[in-house]
Order: C-alpha cells, then structure tokens, then sequence
C-alpha cells in the first residue's frame, strides 16, 4: 500500500509555491522524503495499543485453562505548531535583478529549507532540538530499550546512532493537524517597526510558512537502534551491529528503513570485505586496494543517509 509523505499532503492542500519548495528540499532532511505522512481531523487523537494477549495454551484432561483477557493502554499523539516567518524589506525585494517576485521565493526558500531541517533533526532528537515539538526517536529508545544495540564505542562527544523504523498507520509516520493543513501564505504589504526607531516604520513584504506537526510511533516493536558508534578503532558501523539489531525485530515486522549519519554509511563501507576478480570474473586480483560501493541498502532494507543525525552525541553508559 502506497503511503503519503508530506509532499503528497501540500499537494492535496494546493499550495502550488510549497509543493515546488518541498519538491527543492527533499536532499536536506530524506526523512521528509521517506517517513509516511496522513492527516488528522484536530491537532490531536487518541488510540488505545494492546500491551498483553490473554492466556493461550494447551491443557490435560481435567485441568483448567488460566482465565486472562487482553491489556490495553491509552495513548495521545499530538501535533505542534511547525513553520516561520518572512519578512523582507519591500525596497530591496523590488531592486532585485530579477524582480520582487524572485526575491520572495528566495527567502521562502530559505525558510522552507531550514524547515526541513529543523523537522528532519526533531524526529530524531524530538525535544531536546526543540523543547516545543514533539518527542523524537532516540529519546524514545534509551539504552536498555529491547530493540537497541550498543556498539561499545567510548570517545567522548564522538557517538552516533543508526535507526531501523517500519512506516504504517499503525507503526511510524507524521501525523499533520487541522485536516492536513499546511500552507505558504502569499506575500502581503505590511508595516513593521524599525527596530533601531521605534517612531519609525519599514515598508515590508510578509509571508509565513504554517503547519501543525507530530511523530506517531505506534508500538515498541517498529523502531530500533544501534548507539554508541564512534571513532574508536572497531567501533564504527559493520554489518554484524545491523544484523543484531534486526535480530530483534519480531518476525513479520521488519523495518523498512534504515537512517544514519553520512559517517556511519562511511564506516559500514569500509567494514565491508571486496573481492576484486580479473577479467574472466573469477581468480582473485591482489594488491588493489579498491573498496566497495556506498552501501545503499541491507539485507534489501532501504539506507538512507541525513546529516540531521548527529555524530556528536555523549557516550550513553
């Protein structure tokens, strides 16, 4: 089943200016590209996640079965207020070699941008990027989670995480308030204070970028990661860490993506042995110390590489 992004939303809302700046920015934050996007009615809602199944079992003849039922929890996906605001003053907009119009998508762009990677980063680091935004992946997979692996790295301020997320409805996405809203107003005349003179007014052209915004991560069992990965010699990316950390995804729930710093796609380059042949395609060719490609996938999950994950992160003991 296809599922929307948030390109696929601003397009819904016909926004043609956003769609075409989302379209531009997609290679500053993949996880704009990549993580599912759907829209709620509010800003928030409700869902209720079962924890338990009631017992199941075999019994002997004249023994009974333990009774038990079903446990359940209530949880409450939010979304928060997400964009900005441009301003530029409408002299220098209109003295533009291009024109005022070119001007304005300038800076549009510009926030659109910043945007995406303010957005890419929050998934992430949720609200230690931001303390008005939503809780972010790591902060939900602290060491000693069941689907984390420690790398064992030990250089101080020089660690980094790779994450294994599933996309669904009821497993990772975005969830966009107030219907899917989000909007690129258009540009308007307004008056703004001098900020030097408050006697004084600057002639302006105004817009802002407006979205309410929030990460559903719908059970235990469709995030994962691996920490702690360093500079230390052996303690970068390999494909042993990955293969861990897939071992403890629940059979039937794979993830189908795996994020990670451009450092970390480096290091499980390097770890990864090359056999380079001669022309006939079979005897070994020695002494040539080609490496293999950039990985683009494991085991067929997806890899994707963003710089909105940090390799600059404290050792988690």
């Amino acid at each position: 089943m296809a599922l929307s992004t948030l390109l696929d939303i601003a397009k819904q809302n016909g926004n043609d200016p956003l769609v075409g700046l989302i379209e531009e920015n997609l290679t500053f934050a993949p996880e704009m590209e990549f993580i599912p996007a759907r829209p709620i009615r509010g800003t928030s809602y409700s869902t209720v996640v079962r924890t338990g199944f009631p017992f199941l079992g075999f019994r002997i003849a004249w023994s009974g079965f333990l009774p038990g039922k079903s446990t359940f929890e209530n949880r409450t996906v939010e979304s928060f207020i997400f964009g900005g605001v441009i301003q530029v003053d409408k002299a220098v907009a209109m003295a533009h070699e291009d024109g005022q119009a070119a001007f304005e998508m300038i800076e549009a762009n510009g926030v659109t941008k910043n945007a995406a990677i303010r957005l890419g980063s929050q998934v992430w680091y949720g609200t230690t990027a931001d303390t008005n935004g939503f809780s972010g992946i790591k902060q939900l997979l602290p060491k000693g989670s069941i689907i984390t692996v420690d790398a064992g790295g030990t250089a101080a301020n020089s660690a980094s995480s790779v994450y294994a997320i599933k996309f669904g409805v009821q497993d990772v996405s975005f969830v966009i308030g107030e219907n899917g809203t989000m909007t690129l107003a258009p540009f308007t005349d307004q008056q703004l204070p001098d900020p030097n003179d408050a006697t004084l007014v600057i002639p302006c052209r105004v817009s802002d970028l407006n979205a309410w915004v929030g990460l559903q991560v719908g059970n235990r069992n469709c995030i994962g990661r691996i920490f702690n990965l360093t500079t230390d010699v052996g303690k970068g990316l390999t494909d042993n860490l990955l293969a861990e950390l897939l071992a403890l995804f629940p059979i039937g729930s794979l993830p189908d993506a795996i994020f990670m710093s451009r450092r970390s796609r480096r290091q499980l380059q390097i770890s990864r042995p090359v056999v380079i042949t001669d022309d006939d395609g079979k005897s070994p060719k020695g002494g040539d110390s080609k490496i293999g490609p950039v990985p683009t996938d494991y085991e067929g999950i997806p890899i994707y590489a963003t710089d909105s994950i940090l390799d600059v992160d404290a050792i988690e003991t």
